[in-house]
């Protein structure tokens, strides 16, 4: 039987992937299609625009921390450019590989620049950042590592953070079975998803952290398909 008591801190496949950079994309497109079919992507795009409208500014600055390949940005390019809204977005992840596939997959949006950086020690004092958001990649950290990565987040914001990450729900974990079965090709794919429910969070584990994160209101909201959205505004 599977333990959904406690988050596992089993390493995932794509945490040290050492494969092609084709082989790499397979896998993220499969992930990508995940996002897409049950609405995940617009979680994100919800939770920064209501963010943003808390300041009135010419031009604002957001970090996509772990971008991957760019996808979440460039969804948010496409809707800022609807909204007439100028955004400036900056990708920050540390597989190369997933950055020379966001490179190429951004070349028609100008408005995002891509780094290669640990965002705990990287200077980011230059760009005047407005959101820190990131979506799917907290839960591959530890109880520790998280708290130390939402302080850095919210330190470099000056309006607030966005995290979308999973929910460890043992519902999730077997329709995620039933799912990739019919839309997954990837084993990678379909085995870290499994593990990413697995390490993921249920409520209280959300709201243990926040306690340990100073200088912000915190709003913690379930979204389907079993999701949560922690969004900290500022104090």
């Amino acid at each position: 039987m599977v333990d959904f008591t406690r988050r596992s801190t089993e390493i995932e496949i794509m945490d040290t992937y050492s494969g092609t950079t084709k082989e790499l994309d397979t896998i993220l497109q499969d992930i990508n299609k995940v996002n897409r079919l049950l609405g995940g992507y617009s979680i994100t795009l919800s939770a920064v625009f209501k963010l943003l409208a808390l300041k009135n500014k010419e031009s604002y600055t957001i970090l996509d921390m772990g971008c991957a390949e760019g996808t979440m940005l460039r969804k948010l390019a496409l809707e800022a450019r609807k909204r007439n809204i100028h955004l400036k977005l900056i990708g920050v992840d540390l597989n190369k590989q997933g950055l020379e596939l966001a490179t190429y997959y951004s070349t028609e949006y100008p408005e995002i620049t891509y780094l290669e950086a640990d965002i705990l020690t990287a200077d980011f004092s230059a760009y005047s950042i407005d959101v820190v958001m990131t979506t799917l990649t907290l839960h591959h950290f530890t109880d520790k590592g998280v708290v130390q990565f939402v302080n850095q987040f919210n330190s470099l914001a000056s309006i607030g953070v966005v995290i979308n990450d999973l929910e460890r729900n043992p519902i999730a974990y077997y329709l995620f079975k039933a799912f990739s079965f019919f839309f997954i090709k990837t084993e990678i794919a379909k085995k870290d998803g499994l593990l990413s429910i697995r390490r993921a969070f249920k409520k209280k584990d959300l709201m243990g952290y926040a306690a340990q994160v100073k200088n912000a209101s915190h709003q913690i909201e379930w979204k389907w398909a079993f999701r949560y959205v922690w969004v900290l505004k500022k104090k």
